[in-house]
């Protein structure tokens, strides 16, 4: 695929009357001829602003349909966007504001405090989409911009549609391209995985710095013509009336979120049927929760993906979602993966090496970064995705655990992820986080941070004998720490960098 078409200019030519986005609080909803509508004219604003082709915006926001208006109007007048992470401080944003280069900073109301100092700090003008206090404002701009057709109507794949900075899970955030290209690629490779129509209607609540805020689902869904409920962050009740009344046939979380559901109060009233398909990403979903919503007639299917890969790479199926509980199922149609020793050397089935993958869904690399980038690509050009992966003898894959989460005690390597299973399945276990820690006579060994259920105690002392029975001695925990949450990034990921500075202590 060499170009893709202006996406909201044709899902507008398509099913112009349509709703393609209903924002929840404001209660109102948007066809995708209004969509493409408000789009053309931010981009007409865009260059009566002096924003030029190849540049860089920031944008600073909760979710809300003018992220993706904006989206859309970067991708016609060729302008590269940049979300900003806004549970960031400003001292955190400016090094990505000025690393990106943006010459505007977009922002809602409830972050314009840190949109005044990182535009302050990187001597750019501000448009606010609410509030009072900006050099410019969205609705302005809107009303005095063309209602005509912007840019080419088309797009290079490989052109840079918005750049995507890590999650900092290692505290070194980097700029991931995404292309126009990886985009189509998600949307097929999630659309046929969970037999995506134009009737679709999903959720948009994960945050809009994040890959699976835009691509899971609500990016995919408005190329395929349905709806998106677009909600400013993640609220359960909300959620739940949404799902209860109907309004929802596809639901993507990560475990943090059915955890939630799984606590809330009303979740026995609320009628799941109507969502045909619910899927979890971000991290592996617990076997306790799987069997917690199997047992009510919910099969949630684990997936993986990265920033990386567009995001989706794998997606288990229903069929064999009970069955193969742990599995992110089969790598999906434009993805190939492969499973490799530590020279890059193919390993077979059973057998646990680096997961690697390529396709046209995968970035070209880092912003601005070529040594990253050569670093993240195999001499073949695989990506290397940092996780340990196996394969069962069903095609299935798994994965173990990233490759740096690793520890090694007493001479044997130990995957947390695996002692995770073990202890989430304790009874007085909510939810456990294990690294490695400094040990004289071992060299490494473990370390447990542990949220206890919602009235439960947990034993500490009785922790270690209980892993025994299930584990191998080296692999149980030396010692654990109870908590009251874990910290976690955006897509609900634990920041395990920053237990291991604790663990340290």
């Amino acid at each position: 695929m060499d170009f893709v078409t202006d996406i909201a200019a044709k899902r507008a030519e398509l099913t112009p009357d349509r709703p393609a986005f209903h924002d929840v609080e404001a209660a109102k909803r948007l066809s995708f001829a209004a969509v493409n509508e408000r789009a053309d004219r931010f981009a007409h604003g865009l260059a009566r602003l002096g924003i030029a082709a190849g540049d860089r915006i920031a944008i600073l926001t909760l979710n809300r349909t003018e992220f993706f208006e904006i989206l859309f109007a970067c991708a016609k007048a060729g302008v590269i966007l940049v979300p900003l992470n806004w549970r960031q401080p400003p001292a955190e944003l400016e090094p990505v504001v000025a690393s990106s280069g943006a010459k505007l900073i977009v922002h809602d109301g409830a972050h314009a405090a840190t949109a005044v100092a990182l535009a302050a700090s990187a001597g750019v003008p501000r448009v606010a989409l609410d509030g009072d206090h900006a050099d410019h404002h969205y609705a302005e701009i809107l009303a005095g911009a063309p209602a005509g057709p912007a840019g080419p109507g088309r797009r290079a794949a490989g052109d840079v549609w918005y750049l995507l900075y890590t999650s900092g899970t290692t505290g070194v955030p980097k700029a991931v391209i995404q292309t126009f290209g990886m985009a189509w690629a998600n949307a097929v490779n999630i659309g046929q995985a969970i037999d995506m129509t134009s009737a679709e209607r999903s959720i948009n609540y994960l945050p809009l710095f994040h890959t699976a805020g835009i691509n899971l689902y609500t990016l995919p869904i408005f190329l395929a013509g349905g709806l998106s409920h677009v909600l400013r962050k993640f609220d359960p009740d909300t959620a739940l009336d949404l799902i209860g009344c109907g309004e929802v046939t596809a639901f993507f979380g990560v475990p943090a979120i059915y955890q939630a559901f799984s606590l809330h109060p009303r979740l026995g009233d609320i009628d799941l049927a109507p969502v045909r398909s619910w899927g979890c990403g971000g991290a592996p979903l617990p076997e306790p929760l799987i069997r917690f919503f199997a047992e009510r007639g919910v099969l949630v299917c684990n997936g993986f993906g990265m920033t990386e890969t567009g995001p989706t790479v794998f997606l288990m199926d229903r069929d064999h979602a009970e069955a193969k509980i742990g599995s992110v199922g089969k790598a999906q149609m434009l993805a190939e993966v492969r499973i490799v020793d530590g020279g890059d050397r193919p390993l077979g089935d059973g057998l646990a090496g680096e997961l690697q993958i390529r396709g046209p869904g995968i970035t070209p690399g880092y912003y601005g970064n070529p040594d990253a980038t050569r670093a993240a690509f195999a001499p073949d050009g695989w990506l290397r995705t940092g996780d340990i992966a196996t394969r069962d003898g069903d095609g299935y894959y798994y994965i173990v655990d990233r490759i740096k989460d690793m520890y090694i005690s007493g001479g044997e390597n130990v995957y947390p992820a695996e002692v995770e299973r073990v202890l989430n399945a304790h009874e007085d276990v909510l939810e456990a986080a294990v690294i490695g820690v400094a040990d004289d006579r071992w060299g490494e060994v473990g370390r447990a941070f542990l949220i206890a259920r919602p009235g439960r105690t947990i034993d500490v002392a009785a922790l270690g004998p209980w892993c025994r029975e299930r584990l191998a001695a080296y692999k149980v925990p030396k010692s654990f720490v109870v908590l009251d949450e874990l910290p976690r990034t955006a897509a609900g990921k634990v920041r395990k960098h920053m237990l291991k500075r604790r663990g340290d202590d």
